[in-house]
């Protein structure tokens, strides 16, 4: 495959030219059916955790700082009464969609792209009167490129520089979602990459924030409204670079250690990397996800009780320990978590998110029989988060639980009955049952919708 020439005769790598060709008929080719239904579950999920965040610290203070921006009404925020511009919606609603470690993740390239490829697409679906089909179609091609950007560069060594894989990818694949919404040809998509790619930042000092709140903004809130502006630049009549990711200074020479810039086009319209996206079941950290499993299985086969427990020996990666060992936070504080579950035989939204109990003298005294290790061969198992869990009774038996895929991961999906469930538990609270239903029900069937902004009364505040 030869190199093309773009305006004023600069040079247009092959790879650059098969993506921008991809992105820009993206709004015009069907998805498979599988592939439609999947993002469906992704979209729902969002939602919900936006709904959900949008009443939680991070949420809170992102409403707070667009509700004086004004500006042209063009998308909402959601759980508020406010419509604003497109950019500060999109900012709001990603720091919303990650509020909490609720959101879906992609393993492999260390992204969450519900809380920036979401968000986007919904602030110029509403800005443009889209479809819901073409929504589906727009979210689809972010995910493609979300995590393909940050596996382009070998996401845990990236990650080892000291960047934040979870800003990039998800910057690039709102900027897409973005883009196909817009209707971009071929060149104003590599005029979009280009101005992405000049925004594109992120630092991992991120695990270092106490409240959540700056790990929104890096995760959601930053991608999102960068990749949102990047296209309505581009939608303005700018121009630029014909291709970020070849030639003198690109974009891998300032990034990638060891890059592999083909990994952005390889099986682009085979692999669908929203197949690859994991749904969380429990709305807690990731890290945290399989000893939860592990631990329900050993409560449902054995009957185990909170009293029965003597000692208890929880394994994961050495990453994800470090991550989640002792935290402030209950849904990222993985021995409170286990406590909570011995002692309720379960975990949901508000007991995760239940602080006052943190300081429960039965939580407490089950804390102190939790062993937290950093596993080599966890870690070496990596980029599946696994996690295994053996009980130590008081009777002298111990049990163990392995748990090697987790309910909701690619490998181990959850059902659409299983997502509608989650996500309603999400909404209700905030949005009241009725309301909720008819959300879910309108997402379901969101590739009929003919305008995307008759979503807006079902994701308003009162």
């Amino acid at each position: 495959m030869s190199t093309s020439k773009g305006k004023k005769g600069a040079t247009i790598s092959p790879m650059m030219t098969t993506l921008a060709a991809y992105l820009a008929a993206a709004p015009r080719k069907a998805l498979p059916a599988e592939v439609v239904e999947k993002t469906k579950h992704h979209l729902l999920d969002t939602l919900a955790a936006m709904v959900s965040g949008s009443k939680l610290l991070p949420g809170e203070r992102a409403i707070g700082f667009v509700q004086p921006l004004g500006g042209t009404p063009e998308a909402t925020v959601i759980g508020t009464r406010i419509v604003t511009t497109a950019i500060n919606a999109a900012l709001a609603n990603g720091m919303l969609g990650h509020a909490d470690e609720t959101d879906d993740s992609h393993a492999p390239s260390l992204t969450h792209p519900g809380c920036g490829v979401v968000p986007a697409a919904l602030a110029i679906g509403e800005r443009n009167r889209a479809s819901g089909r073409a929504l589906l179609r727009a979210i689809a091609a972010g995910y493609d490129l979300s995590s393909r950007l940050t596996l382009s560069l070998d996401a845990y060594q990236f990650r080892e520089d000291g960047h934040s894989t979870h800003s990039f990818g998800p910057m690039f694949g709102a900027a897409a979602a973005a883009g196909s919404l817009l209707g971009f040809n071929p060149r104003q998509t590599r005029h979009l990459l280009s101005y992405t790619a000049q925004q594109a930042s992120g630092v991992s000092c991120w695990m270092r924030d106490p409240d959540h709140v700056e790990k929104a903004f890096d995760f959601g809130g930053m991608p999102a409204r960068n990749g949102v502006y990047a296209a309505l630049m581009v939608d303005s009549g700018m121009t630029g670079v014909e291709d970020v990711f070849s030639g003198e200074r690109n974009f891998f020479v300032a990034y990638g250690r060891k890059p592999k810039p083909a990994t952005l086009v390889r099986r682009l319209g085979r692999t669908y990397e929203i197949m690859n996206t994991n749904i969380k079941r429990w709305s807690v950290g990731s890290p945290i996800q399989a000893p939860l499993d592990s631990l329900l299985a050993l409560i449902g086969k054995h009957g185990v009780r909170a009293a029965d427990v003597e000692r208890i020996e929880v394994k994961v990666a050495r990453q994800g320990a470090n991550t989640v060992d002792n935290r402030d936070m209950p849904d990222i504080c993985l021995q409170h978590l286990v406590a909570v579950m011995l002692l309720d035989g379960t975990v949901t939204f508000v007991s995760t998110h239940d602080v006052p109990r943190m300081r429960d003298p039965k939580v407490l005294a089950l804390r102190k029989k939790v062993t937290l290790i950093g596993d080599a061969a966890l870690t070496r198992a990596m980029p599946s988060r696994q996690g295994i869990v053996t009980l130590t009774l008081k009777d002298g038996r111990r049990l163990t639980h392995h748990t090697k895929a987790v309910r909701g991961t690619a490998q181990n999906p959850m059902s659409r009955a299983e997502v509608d469930a989650k996500c309603f538990d999400l909404l209700a609270p905030i949005t009241g049952k009725a309301r909720a239903r008819r959300l879910c029900d309108t997402v379901w069937t969101i590739d009929r919708l003919d305008n995307v902004r008759r979503l807006r009364p079902l994701l308003q505040g009162g």
